[in-house]
């Protein structure tokens, strides 16, 4: 009897561990190595570093940046090669890199990639002034404070609703990001285009909300490529019962200060290009003015001739 029970019992306790071992699990980041009790997740970021992350919110940009560099490393799919609404908003057109983080999941101001090339960046990690090597100085993180989300649906039979699409993303971005529905300010669609554009902004000197998770996340889930560990859906607002899908996103980011990215630190190569293209330029137009001035004289010439005659 008394080993019956001792077998149940170790059975119960098998399905225990079982179960635990299922809810051990990281629901906003898919890479994440979760164990133990009480449950605890990590995320490899490079050279073997388990960084700790909350798997109760969206895991910070810089966080998830490391890890697909890492992943990239060890040759593990990581992602896809991917108007302005203001003269000051920037586009991440460098792409990904290995950042530097600070302890809480922000962008170190001054990011040099491990190499000598170095530059700033704003709290979303996009690069914000020129390039610059090891002397270059980064005073402080400036916040992005408005971001622009530029989406294009795929075609569908039938029209959108535009008032009942306004409703659709606004509740698909707090439903799925868990944005404050406050922040989404305004959105613009285009039916000809199919285009969608989403502002979320927040108030200067706000530094609560991180716009630059959700942008990366819906970035990610547009290019079906989503983080979150539950892979059947993605960013698919449903408007008048149909679900209405993405096929391209465009994010641009303006900051409390204007960038400062200017051609002043242009690279001697390129430098010589530009004065070659601009001789050619000067040349042509010589050679331009010095025909027409022949042409002048040949045909006052004739005429000269003509009269004698």
């Amino acid at each position: 009897m008394k080993m019956w029970i001792l077998a149940v019992l170790a059975a119960l306790a098998a399905l225990a561990v079982g179960a635990s071992a299922q809810s051990c699990t990281c629901a906003t980041m898919k890479w994440a190595v979760c164990d133990g009790t009480p449950c605890t997740c990590t995320l490899l970021v490079g050279n073997g570093t388990k960084q700790p992350i909350d798997c109760t919110a969206l895991v910070p940009k810089c966080f998830l940046m490391k890890a697909e560099m890492d992943r990239a490393r060890r040759g593990q799919s990581t992602r896809t090669i991917g108007g302005k609404q203001h003269e000051t908003a920037i586009v991440d057109n460098d792409g990904i890199y290995d950042p530097e983080c600070e302890n809480d999941g922000k962008f170190k101001a001054k990011q040099c990639n491990n190499t000598d090339v170095c530059w700033c960046v704003n709290s979303a990690g996009v690069r914000r002034t020129d390039k610059g090597d090891q002397t270059l100085k980064c005073e402080k993180l400036v916040e992005t404070h408005w971001v622009r989300l530029q989406l294009t649906h795929k075609e569908r039979p039938t029209k959108v609703n535009k008032d009942n699409l306004k409703a659709a993303i606004a509740n698909e971005l707090n439903s799925r990001y868990k944005l404050n529905p406050s922040l989404v300010k305004e959105i613009q669609y285009d039916p000809d285009a199919r285009m969608i554009v989403v502002d979320v902004k927040k108030e200067i000197g706000e530094r609560i909300s991180d716009l630059s998770r959700v942008a990366y996340y819906m970035e990610k889930d547009v290019k079906v490529l989503p983080l979150f560990t539950d892979q059947k859906r993605n960013f698919t607002p449903s408007v008048d019962g149909q679900d209405l899908e993405m096929e391209k996103i465009i994010v641009y980011y303006v900051d409390e200060e204007p960038p400062t990215i200017t051609m002043k630190h242009l690279t001697g190569g390129i430098i010589a290009v530009i004065v070659v293209v601009v001789l050619a330029v000067i040349a042509g137009l010589l050679a331009v003015f010095f025909f027409q001035k022949r042409q002048r004289k040949y045909k006052k010439t004739q005429q000269r001739e003509m009269e004698q005659m």
